[in-house]
């Protein structure tokens, strides 16, 4: 396995536009890790960003961490290895350095991201992600790609996973929402100790019933000490102290919660962790 960079650029809600940009600049500026997604429908122009850098000479393709990840629509076996060469078409790449299953949940394959039925909620495929996970394993058999994790999966499904019979990959990653109004200390233990590194996304929060982040003024006091924006507390080392207060703002506030999907019987947050 091989390391992930600490710091990756998330590429949800990037607009198809400035995204290219966005990526040339970060790699300019250091940036080594990408992450992307089939659902955010914008993978060729991060494509476009990394070839031009390549290009220049800037980055070698073995010193970029390029993430995607699999799509609830594409869960049965058959249509895996399908969305996963559409991905790496799009990003114009060989290989990825690591394909998640972005949800627990397999939808109804079809042209719609999210299908719903006429009450609103979400028309599952009846898959299982431990099914999935057999044709994710072939990936990394193929070539495809060099390492394979899942993303928003409780405790429980994890350690189903780790014991599925005949396992042949382990996840090296599970990617969850975790910042401090979210810190998500019980699950990130839990991983840590079956040796499953945790991939934070929202680290800085964001907005929901009017609660930013940004704005808590705890976060705003430690920023203030170290000489730092609010946003940067989270980049260097803090004192015993300054984490002590970061973690007691927990709030258990989940801002993804995907509320179409509670229908599912693989709907992930459920229980506590």
């Amino acid at each position: 396995m091989q390391e992930i960079p600490t710091v990756g650029l998330g590429t949800w809600k990037a607009s198809p536009g400035e995204v290219t940009d966005a990526v040339k600049v970060a790699i300019n500026l250091g940036y080594r890790h990408f992450d992307c997604a089939y659902l955010y429908h914008n993978e060729s122009e991060v494509g476009l960003g990394i070839k031009e850098k390549i290009r220049e000479g800037v980055v070698k393709r073995e010193e970029l961490f390029v993430v995607s990840k699999l799509w609830c629509t594409y869960h049965k076996k058959s249509l895996v290895k399908t969305a996963c060469t559409n991905t790496l078409e799009a990003l114009n790449l060989d290989y990825l350095d690591l394909y998640l299953i972005h949800w627990p949940m397999g939808f109804k394959p079809g042209e719609k991201d999210i299908p719903l039925d006429r009450s609103g909620k979400v028309i599952p495929s009846h898959t299982s992600f431990l099914d999935t996970w057999q044709a994710m394993e072939n990936l990394v058999m193929e070539g495809l790609v060099k390492n394979i994790g899942v993303s928003n999966f409780n405790h429980e499904q994890l350690e189903r996973l780790l014991n599925k019979p005949g396992l042949r990959v382990r996840p090296v990653t599970n990617q969850i929402e975790c910042h401090p109004y979210l810190n998500q200390k019980n699950l990130i233990d839990f991983c840590h100790q079956r040796n499953v590194s945790v991939t934070a996304y929202r680290p800085l929060g964001g907005s929901r019933d009017g609660v930013h982040l940004m704005d808590d003024m705890v976060i705003r006091k430690i920023a203030k000490k170290h000489e730092k924006s609010p946003a940067q507390v989270f980049d260097f080392e803090l004192t015993e102290k300054d984490m002590e207060e970061l973690l007691s703002l927990d709030k258990n506030l989940r801002l993804a919660t995907f509320p179409t999907t509670e229908n599912h019987k693989d709907y992930p947050f459920h229980i506590e962790y």
